[in-house]
């Protein structure tokens, strides 16, 4: 299933050389919501796979006893502004509707086409919450080489919170949770990341030129990854940053694009070619 997910996506492992980053060479309290909550979506039927590179988000309910304001955080420009880079800074074949719009989709974890996702991403997971038949499809979906990226969430409870609803899917003593260090791989893809980024918000940064949008309890940012037994990093979590607004808001503010853009991409990026290539 590994390869065949893999080989599904297209990527093309040749790159060009970009500009984006070196090449190889108080914000508002997060809401809380109901246990178990609904699923809440506003969006219209996906477009069907075609064996291109599509970003497949995860929409999730939230824990009455988590922290985040829902799965559609940073939703949809963040996944087309990343699809569009990712064209512009590789060869990978991308998937685009008859109007040459970039394709994207939401979905489940107990959707099927899931499995046509080799690389998934949730935003603001500190509110997630898995019932047992979501955790199942995610630990079944993780271990036949699929990647999931949990990206923006803030501070020790909503990284608690998280914690708790992965290990439904991956238990501790199986599935290490550990900061990559800067000497991993994921940091050498195409881009040579030299340091864990903290990106805020963009509201919290034009409102307090800051960074860290907890103050002291989220002043460190970290990039972790659970591991499988074969040493692959199969959850990437970004805790105390937020790449997702540094794709979503680059064109909104110019001095927010500068501080944060090039870091964001250049992370992301290799991320992606990591799950591709792992």
């Amino acid at each position: 299933m590994r390869g065949e997910m893999r080989a599904g996506a297209l990527l093309t492992l040749a790159v060009l050389a970009v500009g984006l980053g070196t090449p190889r060479g108080g914000a508002e309290p997060r809401q809380r919501g109901q246990r178990g909550g609904r699923f809440t979506s506003q969006i219209g039927p996906n477009a069907p796979y075609d064996g291109n590179f599509r970003f497949c988000r995860i929409m999730f309910r939230n824990s009455g006893y988590g922290d985040g304001h829902g799965w559609s955080v940073d939703w949809p420009k963040a996944d087309v502004n990343f699809t569009f880079r990712l064209s512009e800074l590789t060869t990978t074949t991308v998937s685009r509707g008859f109007g040459g719009d970039f394709n994207h989709i939401v979905i489940r974890l107990t959707d099927p086409e899931l499995y046509h996702c080799p690389f998934i991403v949730m935003t603001e997971p500190g509110g997630a919450y898995f019932d047992a038949d979501e955790s199942a499809h995610l630990r079944d979906y993780l271990l036949k080489g699929g990647f999931l990226w949990a990206d923006d969430f803030w501070g020790e409870f909503a990284w608690n919170a998280w914690v708790t609803e992965l290990r439904k899917a991956l238990p501790s003593g199986e599935y290490p949770i550990a900061d990559l260090p800067l000497s991993h791989p994921i940091f050498h893809m195409l881009y040579e990341v030299r340091e864990v980024p903290q990106i805020p918000s963009i509201g919290f940064w034009m409102y307090t030129g800051q960074t860290s949008e907890r103050g002291a309890d989220s002043a460190v940012p970290h990039i972790r990854g659970v591991t499988g037994a074969d040493g692959r990093v199969i959850v990437l979590m970004t805790h105390n940053t937020d790449f997702g607004d540094a794709f979503e808001r680059e064109t909104d503010d110019r001095d927010y694009f500068n501080h944060f853009a090039s870091a964001g991409y250049a992370f992301g990026i290799n991320a992606l070619l990591y799950a591709m290539t792992h």
